[in-house]
């Protein structure tokens, strides 16, 4: 029979731990880069082998998150929940454990698989069991849970590496997911769609060669020197070859692992453009702004990290600023009001210098915070409004998927132009720095060209500025770039009534 919606106590017991699963999930994106140097140290590992604490996270998680919509339709969302909860807590504690690189890469691949699903079911749950006019409230608190997960991640985790050691990014796991899984345990039910339709081996096959691929490339591009690199050409081929042959067989195939009904959708075809444009405009400088900070302004990995706490916040304030708008107000003007504070956060990160004080970055990171705040909402609320309620699993995972390609993709590209920004930059001010110059000659009379010291202090005070220039580049491109999507807001439509829910069937 059609799922009810449950009393205001019920749901609240079902919110706790998808909630809570999904920002565990949400904090472990981040939590680890502050404790890299530790782990590298502890694991005798080198600086690119320790890299694959990372990538190996990303990589399996783009894998396993275009699956969890397939496997929550066809066996039910409260077992395909829990078992991911218990694997991530588990994969924590064998991280945590590790004494080795193998086997903290291998246990990052298992939490990364692990922890896919738990975002956009999460999404999906409280998109069910919500009624229409509560719809803004429950987004409202899954972007609180989704935004401030990434950013409150460097703090504790540079928090805990600092007072415990870097084993507790991981242990700090294990409490938080044997508690979700007991309250999903005792609380949820197990929503299926009825879902009898064969699993699409082939499909998911040419998905995750081609995600795995692309997440390869990304990370190993600038290590590598990008296309110059025989590798690198590897990846871009087999990424070609698996984009082409997932294509076709959508295109052509019956009940494909991609669902190409999803993007007859217009809402979820144009937010899902958005939302992998906003890994560039809001996600990607986040790890910027870090990286800056303790390279070039001299903080602290626990200081970096207390510094993002106004960013953090900021999302809070615009998140729950419009959640009684959601509703009253055309979701789209949120939205286009949300991307112009996220482009004021970029202008006014490309106003500031080596010296800028630490007020300053913390009122611009509250400012990046609000616009952030401003936009996922809405976005989400746009996108699932006019989904039919049979898509919503693989619509969420879909969701969730372009927006971790978005992040990656973000990262990597800003990193890119962020070198080349720097190197032009470094060009130019070597250029002025001779004895013949006039304003050298004004500026530092007593300069030695012949002392090795001297030089060596130059140079090192030319790579500082170089580098803050090529910073100040990146913002202005960023700002650019959300400048360019503002138009995209006005092409989804605002939903006159809700999609049906038709085709959940709860079973306790």
């Amino acid at each position: 029979m059609n799922s009810p919606y449950p009393d205001p106590l019920r749901r609240l017991l079902i919110t706790i731990p998808a909630m809570l699963a999904s920002t565990l999930v949400a904090v472990d994106m981040t939590i680890a880069n502050v404790a890299l140097p530790h782990m590298q140290s502890a694991l005798g590992a080198s600086s690119d082998q320790i890299v694959w604490v990372l990538t190996s996270y990303l990589i399996a998680g783009a894998i396993a998150t275009p699956l969890s919509g397939w496997l929550a339709s066809r066996y039910g969302r409260r077992f395909i929940m829990a078992g991911s909860v218990a694997g991530f807590t588990i994969a924590s504690m064998l991280c945590g454990s590790a004494n080795d690189l193998t086997t903290i890469v291998l246990a990052r691949a298992l939490q990364g698989a692990s922890g896919a699903s738990l975002i956009p079911l999460s999404q999906a749950i409280l998109l069910d069991i919500n009624p229409p006019e509560r719809l803004g409230r429950a987004m409202a608190l899954f972007s609180l849970g989704s935004m401030a997960g990434p950013i409150i991640g460097p703090t504790l985790g540079g928090w805990l590496t600092d007072s415990l050691s870097w084993r507790w990014v991981f242990f700090i796991n294990i409490p938080l997911g044997a508690l979700s899984f007991a309250g999903m345990m005792a609380f949820m039910p197990q929503w299926r769609s009825g879902n009898t339709t064969r699993f699409d081996m082939f499909g998911f096959v040419t998905l995750s060669i081609g995600l795995a691929a692309l997440q390869l490339m990304l990370d190993r591009g600038e290590q590598m020197d990008w296309f110059e690199s025989t590798e690198i050409q590897f990846y871009a081929v087999i990424l070609a070859l698996a984009a082409w042959l997932t294509i076709v067989h959508v295109m052509t195939a019956r009940n494909t692992f991609l669902r190409p009904e999803l993007f007859k959708d217009r809402n979820f075809a144009v937010g899902s453009i958005l939302r992998a444009l906003l890994g560039i405009a809001v996600f990607a400088t986040v790890p910027m702004v870090v990286v800056m900070t303790q390279s070039l302004l001299g903080y602290s990995a626990f200081r970096t990290g207390m510094l993002g706490m106004p960013r953090a916040l900021g999302t809070i304030v615009g998140t729950l600023a419009i959640t009684r708008l959601i509703g009253r107000i055309d979701s789209r003007y949120i939205l286009f009001t949300g991307m112009a504070f996220s482009a004021l956060s970029m202008v006014l990160y490309a106003s500031i210098d080596l010296y800028v004080d630490q007020t300053t970055m913390l009122y611009i990171g509250f400012i990046q915070g609000i616009g952030g705040g401003l936009v996922f909402l809405p976005l989400s609320v746009t996108v699932f409004a006019t989904l039919s309620g049979k898509l919503r699993n693989e619509g969420a995972a879909m969701f969730a998927l372009t927006g971790n390609i978005g992040n990656a993709v973000g990262i990597s590209l800003l990193q890119r132009e962020l070198i080349h920004y720097t190197a032009g930059a470094r060009a130019h001010l070597v250029q002025g720095v001779r004895p013949d110059n006039p304003i050298v000659q004004y500026g530092m009379p007593d300069f030695d060209t012949g002392a090795t010291g001297t030089l060596a202090q130059m140079s090192a005070e030319i790579g500082r500025q170089a580098s803050m220039v090529g910073n100040v580049g990146i913002y202005y491109l960023v700002f650019s770039i959300s400048l360019a999507m503002l138009p995209l807001i006005f092409l989804m439509r605002t939903p006159k009534h809700p999609p049906p829910r038709e085709t959940l069937t709860v079973m306790e």
